[in-house]
């Protein structure tokens, strides 16, 4: 009795059901009912998937702002190979349109290279604007003697350097007073061998820290220094037709490196091999860089920059009349508007909700079409029934 009692009490939820269902004796299955039917299935199924393709996509949204970011540093990853000059005649200059060349850097290398594209020595530490390319043996070529022997610096002694031992002591001390140096009047020079400046390569790579204006970075040949306000790279006694300035980047970016994220456009120059058909050729890269910043899901905020890249290369040797030097020029500047990326949390129970709004959405419009099919039909067969027939 007690179970029957217990029964009789679920029996009463009967009242409260809002899916009531008609009796089987009473339900008309159609064909047009089996086609709706079918159809609305397979619509709710490819819904589904594609929401759950949608939740399983990281893909960032992208949106666009005013840059109005002030103040900041700019930071150049590069590693480029030079295949056709050594390390001991290429300098590495960066000045901005203030005027203001870049001596502060940050773990810049080169590395000589032979014929073959290896490593023939390890890589050494670099300043850029120091002028290395010569690294000249001593007059005496005595270490012992070089301690008591102090070369003749021509004029150009200063505090700093009162001695002038070697063809790279003079170039400093005229380097610093911003005199002509001309290697051929140099004693210390005499010693110098260039026969085998572009027997070897050089590979360049570091990061370079400068103010965040437009500006340049360049690597070309010859001593480096400031004249009347100009910033010129001697070449003397060599025929600038001799330089080949083929090169390949391996790399370059700005900003901080985001390798372990998609972002769109990347880094476009990567691995790009270009050839200099001529000698004294200068190749320049007008480079657009556009701030960009990726916000994780986790709030942390990441600053980097995209790039676009247009080329231009000119022959200096055989345009007479034409400004510039042999070299790889990088001209950069800055876009005012700022890319912005963000990841978004992606919760399942999001993903749940579509699914039933789906599911019942597309349900009740089916059930209409249905309805509507229905009545259709039964209007046809009605409506044939009293139709006269012509042939009795």
């Amino acid at each position: 009795m007690s179970l029957k009692r217990n029964f009789s009490r679920f029996n009463t939820l009967k009242q409260f059901d809002a899916f009531a269902r008609p009796m089987d004796e009473l339900q008309i299955k159609t064909v047009w009912g089996g086609v709706v039917t079918l159809t609305c299935c397979f619509t709710i199924l490819y819904l589904m998937i594609f929401n759950l393709i949608e939740y399983l996509d990281n893909t960032p949204t992208e949106e666009l702002l005013i840059d109005t970011s002030r103040n900041k540093k700019l930071q150049i990853n590069f590693d480029i190979i030079i295949p056709k000059i050594s390390c001991d005649f290429l300098v590495l200059d960066a000045v901005d349109n203030s005027g203001e060349t870049h001596l502060q850097i940050d773990h810049i290398f080169k590395q000589n290279l032979n014929a073959d594209g290896q490593p023939v020595s390890d890589a050494e530490k670099s300043d850029v604007g120091n002028s290395e390319q010569y690294n000249s043996k001593s007059v005496q070529g005595n270490d012992t003697q070089n301690k008591t022997f102090c070369g003749s610096c021509y004029g150009a002694e200063t505090l700093d350097i009162q001695c002038c031992n070697t063809c790279d002591d003079v170039m400093q001390a005229y380097k610093g007073k911003n005199w002509d140096f001309n290697p051929s009047n140099i004693v210390q020079c005499n010693n110098q061998s260039y026969e085998n400046m572009y027997e070897k390569g050089c590979n360049i790579y570091g990061k370079l820290l400068v103010n965040r204006v437009s500006g340049n970075f360049h690597m070309a040949p010859g001593m480096s220094f400031s004249f009347n306000n100009m910033h010129v790279h001697d070449v003397n006694p060599l025929s600038s037709t001799l330089f080949n300035t083929t090169h390949l980047i391996r790399h370059l970016s700005f900003g901080q490196k985001l390798e372990s994220f998609s972002i769109t456009g990347g880094n476009p120059l990567d691995s790009t091999l270009t050839i200099s058909e001529e000698g004294g050729t200068m190749f320049q890269y007008f480079i657009k860089i556009v701030p960009t910043l990726y916000q994780r899901s986790d709030g942390t905020i990441l600053s980097t920059n995209q790039f676009s890249i247009t080329k231009h290369k000119k022959i200096i040797a055989f345009n007479r009349g034409t400004t510039g030097m042999p070299g790889i020029f990088f001209n950069y500047e800055f876009s005012p508007i700022m890319v912005k990326f963000t990841e978004k949390s992606k919760y399942l129970g999001h993903l749940f909700t579509q699914f039933l709004s789906n599911i019942s959405g597309v349900f009740i419009c089916f059930w209409i079409i249905d309805i509507f099919m229905y009545k259709i039909t039964k209007m046809y067969h009605t409506h044939k029934i009293f139709l006269p027939d012509n042939n009795k």
